[in-house]
């Protein structure tokens, strides 16, 4: 069952479920907009012919573009963006991140893959970000750039997000997080 925005807000009440900074404008009928950051995480493809998935690699830059400032994504460019709010979700409430449907109408996609928040994540949310038009697309620091809708479980899980067992590579992050692919490759 997805939370409407009466129930987003009793849990935000309750403080089990946390955005920081919340703008309650930002509330919708049964999502929370959330705001780019002004870390964007660059790829330099020249620094590597290929991405080998079981060894650490940096292939990306970090660039601020200021509270205020812009960042031009060409067309077929993949960046790491983040989002300001950091989330703290409770162990009966999983999330899902999706785009806003005006940026979805001009070519730029929020996520690759990596839609889905599992209950007892923490942190700022990581974007996949995208241009599958053909036109570069002024993006801002600031701007709402995504949606993220919040889903009641039918139970806790066993183990949350961040728990030992689990080996969660993202707890806790702060700001565009590279992939942490390669610790599943170590022994």
């Amino acid at each position: 069952m997805i939370l409407s925005d009466r129930d987003i807000l009793k849990r935000l009440e309750k403080d089990d479920l946390v955005i920081e900074p919340l703008d309650i404008n930002c509330i919708q009928p049964s999502t929370v907009d959330f705001h780019l950051d002004r870390q964007i995480s660059v790829f330099s493809n020249w620094r590597v012919g290929i991405i080998d998935l079981a060894k650490r690699l940096n292939v990306a830059e970090i660039v601020d573009i200021g509270r205020s400032g812009s960042f031009i994504i060409h067309p077929s460019e993949f960046i790491l963006g983040s989002t300001i709010e950091k989330v703290k979700i409770p162990s009966d409430i999983a999330a899902k991140v999706e785009g806003k449907s005006s940026l979805g109408r001009l070519g730029l996609m929020i996520h690759a893959t990596a839609g889905y928040i599992d209950p007892g994540f923490r942190g700022n949310i990581t974007l996949e970000i995208s241009n599958i038009s053909r036109i570069p697309i002024k993006l801002y620091a600031g701007m709402r750039v995504c949606q993220v809708a919040f889903i009641l479980m039918t139970s806790s899980p066993i183990n949350l997000y961040g728990s030992k067992k689990l080996g969660s590579k993202y707890q806790g992050q702060k700001g565009p997080t590279a992939s942490k692919v390669w610790k599943e490759f170590k022994k």
